[in-house]
C-alpha cells in the first residue's frame, strides 16, 4: 500500500490495480454516495486525502467487519463520540455501567420510557388530525429520557433551556456536513474565517457550558448513598479516586464533554429514526395496516405495550429493523483510527490514520440483501414469517466501538413506535399523496428526512 501526498485525492488502494486518483472538492457535502459510488470502481479499501491528512475508507459488510470485528485491536482508536485513548476507555466503561444502574435494559427505564410515550400520545392527540411537524415533540420526547438519566428528571416539553439544547445539538450535526466546515476539515487555519466552524464551536461551549453548571450546582450536596443521576454518580466516582489520589479522569471537563455526548447520542439517532418510521409509515400504507394489524393482535388497543411483546411481534420486528436500515441514520459511522502501525488485507496502515468504516454500504450491501434499495421488511423474515437476524444489519456500529446505548435505542424505538402505531393512523396531509413523499435524507452528520407534516388520526 502505498500513501500519496498528493492534494485532495481519492486513491484506489485494491490489490490488483495500481493507484487510480480522482479529485474531490472542498464542497462535496455526499460523502456517504461519493464513497459509494468510488468503490464500486476501485474497490472496498481506499483512501482519500483532505487537506494534509489522509483518511481511509471500508465499504461494504466483509470489509467493515474484518475490521472491526475481526482486527477490533487494531482499530478500536477515537472515543465515546470522539475521545480516545485510555480517557476515552475509562469513560466508555463508567459511562455503559452507570447507563446499566440507571435501568438500560431494565423495567426501571421501561416504565419511564411507556409514560414518556403516553405523554407523547396526548400531544400528538390535541392536533385533532390536522397537519404538523412531529420534529421537536419527538426530539422532546426521546430527550426526556436520557435527562432522566443525566440529570435525574426530565424537562417540561416547553422549557426554553431543554428547546435551545436540542436547538444546538441539531445545529451543529447539520453544520458538520456543510462545506465550509468541510474546508475548515482540509484546512484548519481558516477557521477563524468559517462561520460555520465558528457557531459550531460557540454551540459547543454553550452545550459544554449548561453541563459545567449542572456539574457545579450539585458537586457540593451529592450523597454517595443516594445516587440520581450520570452527573452525581460521576460526582461520587470523581470523590473515590481523589480519596486514593488516583484521580486522572474523573474531572470537570471529562463529565461536561461526556455528558453532552450523552445527551446529544441519546435524543439525535433514535428521534430521526422515529421520524424515518412514521414518514415511511406514511409513503408504504399497506406496511402500516399489517403493523397494525399484529398490534392488535398481540398486544389490542387499550393496554400499553410492553418490551417483552416484541418476541412475539415478528413483523413489527422486522419493519423496525428496515427503518433503521433505510433510514442509514449515522450513514459514516463515527470516525475510528488505527491504534498502531498496522496490516490488512495485506497493506501496511499507519498508525493513528483515520479510518471510515462506511455503514452506507454495509446496509446496502448487494451481497447481503436481497432489494438493498427498497424498504423491504422482508429481509428480516423468512418463509413462515419469523423474525430473522441478519449479521449486516449494523446500525449500531460493531465491535468495540459499537454504540453503548444500543439497549436503550432497541427499547425505545419499540415502546415509542408501538404505542404511536397503536393509537394512531398516520397519512400525509390531503393535499400530497403516498407517492409525493421525498426520502432524500437531508446532508449532516446524522441522516434525517426532510422535514414533513403528518395527520394523526385516532383509530
Amino acid at each position: 500500500m502505498t500513501f500519496t501526498s498528493a492534494g485532495m485525492v481519492v486513491a484506489h488502494l485494491g490489490p490488483s490495480a495500481g493507484m487510480v486518483v480522482a479529485h474531490l472538492g472542498p464542497s462535496s457535502g455526499m460523502v456517504p454516495a461519493c464513497c459509494l459510488e468510488l468503490s464500486e470502481t476501485y474497490g472496498n479499501v481506499f483512501t482519500f486525502h483532505m487537506g494534509p491528512r489522509k483518511y481511509m475508507v471500508l465499504t461494504g459488510y466483509e470489509a467493515v467487519k474484518e475490521a472491526l470485528v475481526t482486527q477490533a485491536d487494531d482499530f478500536s482508536e477515537r472515543g465515546i463520540i470522539f475521545g480516545k485513548g485510555e480517557s476515552w476507555k475509562v469513560m466508555g466503561r463508567f459511562t455503559l455501567s452507570t447507563l446499566r444502574d440507571f435501568g438500560m435494559g431494565k423495567k426501571t427505564i421501561e416504565d419511564r420510557i411507556i409514560e414518556e410515550s403516553q405523554r407523547l400520545v396526548k400531544v400528538f392527540q390535541s392536533h385533532k388530525g390536522k397537519p404538523f411537524d412531529p420534529q421537536i415533540i419527538i426530539n422532546s420526547t426521546v430527550s426526556s429520557i436520557i435527562c432522566s438519566i443525566v440529570f435525574g428528571d426530565r424537562f417540561d416539553y416547553s422549557d426554553a433551556q431543554f428547546l435551545n439544547l436540542q436547538r444546538i445539538v441539531n445545529e451543529n450535526l447539520r453544520l458538520a456536513a456543510s462545506p465550509k466546515t468541510q474546508l475548515y476539515n482540509m484546512f484548519p487555519f481558516l477557521g477563524f474565517f468559517l462561520s460555520d466552524h465558528k457557531k459550531v464551536q460557540t454551540n459547543r461551549i454553550m452545550l459544554q457550558e449548561y453541563f459545567r453548571n449542572a456539574y457545579k450546582d450539585c458537586k457540593d450536596s451529592v450523597d454517595s448513598n443516594d445516587l440520581r443521576s450520570f452527573i452525581d454518580t460521576f460526582i461520587s466516582r470523581q470523590r473515590e479516586e481523589e480519596a486514593r489520589n488516583s484521580n486522572k479522569y474523573f474531572h470537570e471537563d471529562n463529565m461536561a464533554v461526556t455528558a453532552g455526548n450523552l445527551f446529544a447520542a441519546g435524543t439525535e439517532t433514535t428521534s430521526t429514526t422515529l421520524r424515518w418510521g412514521l414518514l415511511l409509515m406514511m409513503k408504504y400504507p399497506h406496511i402500516q395496516d399489517k403493523v397494525q394489524e399484529e398490534i392488535e393482535s398481540v398486544i389490542g388497543r387499550e393496554r400499553p405495550p410492553q418490551a417483552e411483546d416484541r418476541k412475539c411481534m415478528p413483523y413489527m420486528d422486522a419493519v423496525l429493523h428496515e427503518i433503521q436500515g433505510v433510514g442509514n441514520v449515522v450513514p459514516m459511522n463515527l470516525l475510528h483510527e488505527t491504534t498502531g502501525d498496522t496490516t490488512f488485507r495485506g497493506y501496511r496502515i499507519p498508525k493513528s490514520t483515520p479510518v471510515i468504516p462506511l455503514l452506507s454500504s454495509v446496509l446496502s450491501d448487494k451481497t447481503q440483501w436481497e432489494t438493498p434499495h427498497q424498504f423491504n421488511p422482508n429481509h428480516f423474515l423468512d418463509a413462515q414469517g419469523k423474525f430473522v437476524k441478519r449479521d449486516a444489519f449494523m446500525p449500531f456500529s460493531a465491535g468495540r466501538r459499537v454504540c453503548i446505548g444500543e439497549t436503550l435505542a432497541k427499547m425505545e424505538l419499540f415502546l415509542f413506535f408501538t404505542m404511536l402505531l397503536q393509537k394512531f393512523h398516520f397519512r400525509p396531509p390531503q393535499e400530497v399523496s403516498p407517492e409525493q413523499l421525498d426520502l432524500t435524507p437531508t446532508p449532516g452528520f446524522t441522516s434525517g428526512p426532510q422535514p414533513f407534516q403528518l395527520c394523526a388520526l385516532s383509530h
